[in-house]
C-alpha cells in the first residue's frame, strides 16, 4: 500500500517509518508536518491510507479527516499516543470518515516487530477493505425458525466508518423513554470502546455502555459490542461474543449479530445499517428482511462513507433507505404502535 503520515513529531513519523518498514509491499510516499499541508498533499498524490496524527499546529487531524474526506476522499487512520486523553478528537474524526484508531508504535526497549504488530494489522486490514470481495449468497444458516424467546423489541444498529458521528444524531433524536432495547454493533477496536460508550452517552443523553457476556437486550439499554470478538445473539435471547467465525476481516461484525438476530429475535425488531466502508451488515441486513424484520440502511446524501449502506441497497436488503436524521423519527414512530 502507498502510506501517507501525517505528524509534526519527528520521532513519532520515525516509529510508524520503522513499524511499516516490517512490511516491504508498503511504502511511505509522503510526510506532512501538519493538517494544512496533508490537505494539500492529498491534491496532489492521493495515498491508499494516512496514518493521521491529532494534534498538529496550523490544523488538527479532525479538521484535516474532515476537509480530505470532502475533498480527495481515501482511508484514515488515527495515530494517537494518548487515546484517553484524546477520546473526544478520536470519534469526532471518525465522524468524518476515519476508518479506525490505533496506538504510536514505541520505539523503546523491547520486541520492535511486536510493538508494530497492531499497526500492521489495521494495514493489512484496511487494504483487504479497499479491494475486497465479499460473495453474494448469505452464509447458510442452520435454521431460519426463530426459537421462543420473550417478545420484546429491538433496534439492532451497525455502523462503521463515519459511525460515531451518525451515532450521535440517530441516538440524540430518539426520546429518552424509547421502548426498544438498543444494540449497537461498531468498527472499533476494544481498547477504544468504552471510550466510545462514555463519549456516546455524554453527547447523546442516552445512557450508553459495554455489552456484557450473558446479559439480554433490554429496553431503556443502550448495548455497545465492546470487544474484537463479534457479538451474537443466541437461542435463550442472550448476548454473547465468540471469536467465530475467525476469518471474518471485520471485527465485530454487524453481517454477524444481523444474522443471529434473525435466527433467534422472537418480537419486534428493526435492523438499521449507518454509514461505513466495505459491506459488512448487508446481507445479514438481507436475513433480516427475510425473515420480515424492518430494515432501514442510511441515504448516500448523509452517509459520511456510502458503503455499507450501498451494498445493502445493491441486494435488496433495506425495506426502507431514508436520510439519516429521519431514521430516529421512523424507529420512533414503529415501537409507539
Amino acid at each position: 500500500m502507498k502510506i501517507a503520515i501525517v505528524n509534526d513529531m519527528p520521532m513519532a513519523v520515525e516509529a510508524l517509518r520503522r513499524a511499516i518498514a516490517f512490511e516491504p509491499a508498503h511504502e511511505v510516499i509522503w510526510v506532512a508536518g501538519n493538517g494544512a499541508e496533508a490537505v494539500a498533499r492529498c491534491r496532489e498524490q492521493i495515498p491508499d491510507l494516512i496514518l493521521m496524527d491529532l494534534i498538529m499546529p496550523v490544523m488538527d487531524g479532525v479538521e484535516a479527516t474532515r476537509q480530505i474526506m470532502a475533498d480527495t476522499p481515501c482511508a484514515i487512520v488515527i495515530v494517537t499516543v494518548d487515546r484517553k486523553q484524546n477520546v473526544h478528537r478520536v470519534f469526532e474524526a471518525m465522524g468524518h470518515g476515519a476508518l479506525d484508531v490505533v496506538d504510536t508504535p514505541s520505539l523503546g526497549a523491547g520486541d520492535a516487530r511486536e510493538a508494530a504488530a497492531p499497526l500492521l494489522r489495521k494495514i493489512f486490514n484496511i487494504g483487504w477493505l479497499i479491494g475486497q470481495q465479499r460473495p453474494s449468497a448469505p452464509r447458510a444458516m442452520p435454521s431460519t425458525q426463530r426459537h421462543d424467546v420473550q417478545r420484546r423489541a429491538l433496534v439492532a444498529i451497525g455502523s462503521s466508518a463515519g459511525g460515531p458521528a451518525a451515532l450521535e444524531v440517530l441516538l440524540k433524536a430518539l426520546p429518552k423513554d424509547f421502548p426498544a432495547a438498543i444494540v449497537l454493533v461498531q468498527h472499533v477496536d476494544q481498547v477504544f470502546a468504552a471510550g466510545m460508550a462514555e463519549w456516546l452517552s455524554g453527547v447523546s443523553g442516552l445512557p450508553v455502555r459495554l455489552a456484557r457476556e450473558g446479559e439480554p437486550p433490554q429496553a431503556g439499554h443502550v448495548l455497545l459490542a465492546g470487544t474484537n470478538h463479534h457479538i451474537r445473539l443466541l437461542h435463550n435471547g442472550q448476548l454473547a461474543y465468540t471469536p467465530e467465525p475467525v476469518n471474518e476481516i471485520y471485527r465485530p461484525s454487524i453481517d454477524v449479530f444481523f444474522e443471529s438476530v434473525a435466527r433467534y429475535w422472537n418480537g419486534e425488531a428493526v435492523g438499521v445499517l449507518l454509514t461505513g466502508m466495505g459491506r459488512d451488515g448487508a446481507q445479514g441486513l438481507k436475513l433480516m428482511r427475510e425473515q420480515g424484520f424492518l430494515t432501514i440502511a442510511q441515504d448516500q446524501l448523509s452517509s459520511a462513507v456510502y458503503g455499507m449502506p450501498k451494498a445493502a441497497a445493491a441486494i435488496d436488503a433495506a425495506v426502507e433507505i431514508r436520510p439519516l436524521e429521519r431514521i430516529a423519527g421512523r424507529l420512533t414512530e414503529v415501537f409507539s404502535k
